[in-house]
């Protein structure tokens, strides 16, 4: 009860510091356009994959039907649960020589697009020295892999001595541009050393003769070495010693291939047990690591966590694994690559059942939903986020069938490459379909260097072409404070005419013109929603009604949250409603600063979707003002009452199902 307690006063703390520093932030620009000139020659950081569960690759002993690939998952990098019944995910009898493989290592590829598998191609029945051979795996899904067997001894020469060919890893190696495959050899009566070579394009076979890369100067033998760099440095974690003197070493070097390895003489396993197979894996949402070792004697491992990868603490208080794993490597994966594995391999026994939300893999934010009567899918067109302040450059597409199942359709328009009038600032987009001369397209709005622009596509994702100057690049007349962001286009279901929205600070609206790609200057209004009006205006049409919904706080708060009013006309005086919030912060499920929505009619039914963002879960609430940047998308429901006001939506975690 004291350790409950605690956590709660802490969490109640941390909030209430947030609340305060959210609260002094309020009356200034949500996004600067002082902090953003001054900043406008920064190079911006490279997007981070949004990493939230992590997937265990392992074998389970020393008998032929044991000696095959195994997957676990879990959620927090510590309870691990095994798919498919811990049963194999992959035939050895398939992929390799001797009908077994042992001490799988997974990579992900550079680019994040692809997967590399390799594995000691070793029925241990025929002896701990009868095996000369590896598998490579490569696969873009983690369900399904390509393999080839690469056996040394018979593919190079001058290995008729070679004893095993033991452990194999892969690291991609950035000075030579191409994917190191590093594993163990003994030849006749010399101690094994780690010997290394670069796989080919297609992760099939190895280019050029086996080099030598590590053995300690001891002279004593060198296996199961595992590679992770850190700041720069790469460390290796590998088994050496001799009887009754063995155990888990670290060497670093700077030049993977140098040569020049610095050894820190020390074991680093904290028990008495015998160890192998060490794996070192960083937790997601922290500077920590994890580095677990085999103790084979015993069926298990043992978990420690360091912050400097040279001290070690022991975890195993924390550790929750109900099967006997044995030698193999663990991977952090996106929430779509876990829904991917329980897709194909089922639900396992123990691991929380996942919701819908958030409803994208990733940071993204200000979402834009469409349903497109072109394709029959639905849209969502966020801003690419993840960036520090802000300062993405370009934007993406996602497609659905059934509003759950999202697939990433790519990049769709890049500031960089596509756009000659801005190159920083890519926020906000929307997006409407159009059928003209009986063809349909579509028309893109987009903010850039807080300026307004619009590309034109025949498709929903693309290609867009850019008109090649900001649609609205100024302020309105009279309006002396504010940015010029977050446009909403509206097509009014009664007239068929069609509305541009913009602003922070300020709500304005224009009609557009025929071509979609100007305005009616003489319809340029300055709306007024009332002293909560931030920005993030969205404007969609119910039963003679026209619902204005915006956003208030700064998208830093743990209070930005989404307000609405109604009019009678898509240009008409907005009226506020008591109790006008549409969507707010959800304490007790700790989700936080949900705002800058869309809104999405099922075609043909009275049945509503809020498209919004919010903090990331779980970790922006502890990121302070750096949560406003990275930011998660969702989807929940949104109901009506009977007078048409709006019933405020609870923020979920589990999102909405999917529909039929």
């Amino acid at each position: 009860m004291i350790k409950s307690n605690s956590l709660y006063s802490t969490k109640v703390f941390i909030y209430l510091c947030l609340l305060l520093s959210s609260l002094s932030v309020v009356r200034a620009e949500s996004r600067t356009e002082s902090a953003t000139v001054k900043e406008e020659h920064v190079k911006p950081l490279k997007s981070k994959d949004k990493f939230s569960a992590y997937l265990f690759v392992y074998f389970t002993g020393n008998k032929i039907e044991n000696e095959q690939i195994r997957f676990a998952v879990s959620n927090d990098g510590y309870s691990f649960y095994p798919l498919n019944n811990n049963q194999p995910v992959i035939s050895s009898a398939k992929i390799s020589s001797s009908g077994g493989v042992r001490d799988p290592h997974i990579l992900r590829s550079d680019d994040g697009k692809s997967f590399y598998m390799v594995a000691t191609d070793m029925a241990s029945s025929e002896g701990w020295s009868s095996n000369r051979a590896m598998v490579l795996m490569k696969s873009n899904d983690l369900i399904n892999w390509t393999s080839s067997i690469i056996n040394i001894q018979q593919k190079y020469k001058g290995q008729e001595n070679l004893n095993r060919v033991w452990a194999p890893q892969t690291i991609y190696d950035a000075k030579a541009g191409k994917y190191m495959v590093y594993w163990s050899m003994k030849h006749g009566n010399n101690p094994d050393s780690i010997y290394y070579a670069y796989a080919n394009a297609d992760f099939s076979d190895l280019e050029g003769s086996p080099k030598y890369l590590f053995s300690p100067k001891s002279g004593e033998y060198c296996i199961d070495g595992d590679i992770i760099i850190k700041d720069s440095l790469y460390h290796i974690f590998y088994k050496t010693g001799r009887k009754g003197a063995a155990g888990i070493k670290l060497a670093t070097t700077n030049d993977l291939t140098s040569g020049n390895w610095t050894e820190y003489n020390k074991f680093l396993q904290s028990t008495k047990d015998d160890v192998e197979g060490s794996g070192i894996f960083k937790l997601n949402n922290s500077e920590e690591y994890i580095l677990m070792y085999d103790l084979y004697h015993r069926g298990k491992f043992q978990f420690t966590k360091s912050s400097d990868m040279q001290n070690f603490t022991v975890v195993d208080s924390a550790v929750k694994i109900n099967f006997h794993p044995r030698h193999g490597t663990i991977m952090p994966i996106t929430r779509t690559e876990l829904k991917t594995l329980i897709k194909k391999w089922g639900q396992p026994e123990g691991l929380a059942k996942l919701g819908n939300n958030p409803a994208l893999d990733g940071y993204y934010a200000d979402p834009e939903v469409l349903y497109s009567q072109k394709t029959r899918k639905y849209y969502i067109y966020p801003t690419s986020d993840g960036f520090t302040n802000w300062e993405g450059t370009y934007f993406k597409a996602f497609s659905s069938k059934n509003l759950t199942d999202w697939k990433d359709e790519g990049i769709i328009l890049d500031l960089l490459k596509d756009v000659s009038w801005a190159k920083r600032n890519a926020w906000a987009p929307c997006i409407v379909e159009k059928k003209i001369n009986g063809k349909y397209k579509y028309f893109y709005y987009f903010t850039a260097a807080q300026k307004i622009g619009v590309a034109i596509s025949e498709n929903p994702t693309g290609p867009f072409v850019d008109l090649g100057k900001p649609l609205i690049d100024s302020r309105p007349e009279g309006i002396n404070r504010g940015q010029v962001i977050d446009q909403d286009v509206f097509t009014d279901p009664v007239t068929n005419k069609s509305y541009l929205y913009w602003g922070n600070g300020f709500m304005a609206g224009a009609e557009l013109n025929e071509d979609m790609t100007s305005i009616k200057q003489e319809t340029t209004t300055i709306l007024k929603p009332g002293k909560t009006f931030r920005e993030g205006t969205y404007v969609f049409y119910r039963k003679g009604i026209y619902y204005f919904l915006w956003s208030e706080n700064d998208t830093r708060s743990v209070d930005y949250r989404v307000r609405y009013g109604t009019s009678k006309s898509p240009l008409g005086s907005i009226q506020l409603v008591e109790n006008n919030l549409v969507i707010a912060k959800n304490i007790e499920q700790e989700i936080y600063g949900t705002g800058h929505n869309s809104i999405l009619q099922i075609p043909g039914k009275d049945e509503w979707f809020i498209v919004y963002h919010r903090f990331s879960y779980p970790d922006g609430i502890n990121m302070g003002r750096a949560a406003g940047f990275n930011r998660e998308v969702c989807i929940d429901k949104l109901e009506f009452n009977a007078d048409g006001t709006i019933k405020q939506v609870i923020p979920t975690h589990k999102g909405i199902n999917p529909l039929k």
